[in-house]
């Protein structure tokens, strides 16, 4: 990847001539068979751009209860586009909405004075549900059920590709009921930064106007975008090792005094397991572990880990030597 940043060929991208960045987003459109996409700097932005686009101020957008774009992109939704969140809770735990949820949450021809839904927004695959994922035929049973209302869907598909791998699918197949998606270049698939942001035509070209408003008109960033094409094109092979990976992590965190998490659920790269009955805050474990030079992320009685790129099957066994230290003493 820094090879091909220090050899990249670049230009003006404000003006789209930006050579390289052109590059990635028309592969990007390729693989997804979308009409068309735009790079943006991060994920958050680029579910941002899509909230915006998709409502009105004064619309509600339904999102599962742990979605990101709910829980860790700063209420953007309101300040920016002047939309509330609407959160519901997937039944099963899962973090994969059914049909039926999302249609409790629906207000169409409702009452004058109730916010109308503006969109429905899905997470694939589903980061605080540890790493859950989407089928096709759910998603193309939510898209279709919310278009014959029409309601606009946006796909948080900032890890699809590992839910792609996990699903034996493709990443055009799970996104194509979606309005518009977004997927990220630097999670899974190791890129230093950018996420990518597709659909019809003219949904991207006043995406770019968006974008801009919120500071992401980027000059010469084509020194970016040439890790992103490494990343769209080499990366995506080496998931199914990360999820093997996060398996073997999550089988040797079930073994562990306190611990409770169940194995079978963890089918993509992220391991979160419960730490309540260790006695021991979850922080706090998290500082210990890095301490032992293991980085990891607490939250309420929970810990969180995700295998990626630059995880090993040693590093595995180097997590849980020190994880099992930690709880012993």
């Amino acid at each position: 990847m820094r090879q091909a940043m220090a050899q990249a060929e670049v230009g003006d991208d404000v003006y789209g001539e930006d050579p390289t960045v052109n590059r990635l987003q028309d592969r990007a459109a390729e693989i997804f068979a979308k009409e068309a996409a735009l790079f943006v700097p991060t994920g958050s932005m680029g579910n941002q751009i899509a909230v915006k686009l998709h409502t009105k101020p004064g619309q509600e957008v339904v999102i599962e209860e742990r979605g990101h774009i709910y829980n860790f992109e700063m209420a953007t939704m309101s300040a920016f586009a002047g939309t509330i969140a609407r959160p519901i809770r997937s039944e099963d735990g899962s973090g994969i909405l059914t049909w039926s949820e999302i249609a409790s949450a629906i207000h169409v021809q409702s009452a004058y004075y109730v916010a109308p839904t503006g969109l429905i927004a899905l997470e694939n695959s589903h980061n605080l549900a540890g790493g859950s994922v989407m089928s096709r035929e759910r998603a193309e049973d939510i898209c279709a059920r919310a278009h014959a209302q029409n309601i606009p869907v946006h796909l948080d598909g900032a890890r699809i590709f590992n839910a792609a791998t996990a699903l034996h699918d493709s990443v055009a197949s799970l996104a194509r009921p979606a309005d518009s998606v977004m997927f990220c270049l630097s999670k899974g698939l190791g890129a230093p930064v950018g996420s990518v942001l597709l659909g019809e035509k003219n949904f991207i070209a006043e995406a770019r106007v968006i974008r801009k408003m919120l500071g992401g008109g980027m000059r010469q960033v084509g020194v970016l975008a040439a890790a992103g094409l490494v990343a769209l094109e080499e990366s995506p092979p080496g998931l199914a090792a990360d999820h093997a990976n996060a398996k073997r992590l999550a089988n040797g965190v079930a073994e562990l005094p306190g611990v409770k998490i169940d194995p079978e659920q963890v089918v993509t790269n992220i391991v979160i397991f419960d730490v309540t009955e260790t006695g021991q805050a979850a922080t706090a474990i998290c500082g210990q572990l890095r301490d032992r030079g293991v980085l990891a992320s607490g939250f309420g009685s929970s810990i969180r880990m995700v295998t990626h790129y630059d995880v090993s099957t040693a590093d595995i066994g180097v997590a849980l030597g020190a994880l099992q230290q930690i709880l012993k003493d």
